[in-house]
């Protein structure tokens, strides 16, 4: 796998926020060693605008982001990796990924739910963020090419536990 960029999908049910924030955060800070894509089960149709937004106000490119279903996947070119980032994706059945990616559940609470101003959601949508990018920094910290497949579940289950 190393002499390549790893293929990365993150999956959530409506694919406009915490999946959204998660591609975008990985494609930045992956620096070319990942490519990573995101979907939904049932997707919204658009990017949540506080996404959009907490992304640009974090200087991270937002073209080319858009809420599609986790079918444009299914025939795409094998995925190395799948991370669910909300408990109701990861409770779903899945389409059959080719290729048989290593999956681990990485859920964030979801900020597109919270009420309030819009200054308390842009919290929320900050806490999301800061979550996924601390899991997407121990994941590029892993020797993905010296770890078993079984080593490499386990050290992304444990990356998904991490709260902080």
């Amino acid at each position: 796998m190393a002499d390549r960029a790893y293929s990365v999908l993150f999956l959530c049910t409506g694919n406009s926020a915490r999946s959204i924030l998660a591609e975008a955060c990985l494609n930045a800070e992956g620096r070319g060693r990942f490519r990573a894509h995101s979907a939904g089960s049932h997707p919204k149709g658009e990017v949540n605008p506080f996404a959009v937004a907490l992304l640009r106000q974090l200087g991270l490119p937002t073209q080319g982001l858009r809420s599609k279903s986790w079918d444009e996947f299914a025939a795409a070119p094998a995925m190395d990796f799948i991370f669910t980032v909300c408990d109701a994706a990861a409770g779903e059945t899945c389409p059959l990924w080719p290729g048989g990616p290593v999956t681990a559940h990485w859920g964030i609470p979801d900020p597109a739910a919270v009420e309030g101003t819009d200054a308390v959601k842009m919290q929320a949508f900050r806490e999301a963020f800061r979550m996924l990018d601390n899991r997407i920094r121990l994941f590029i910290a892993l020797p993905i090419d010296k770890l078993d497949r079984v080593g490499l579940k386990r050290r992304l289950d444990d990356i998904g536990r991490t709260r902080g």
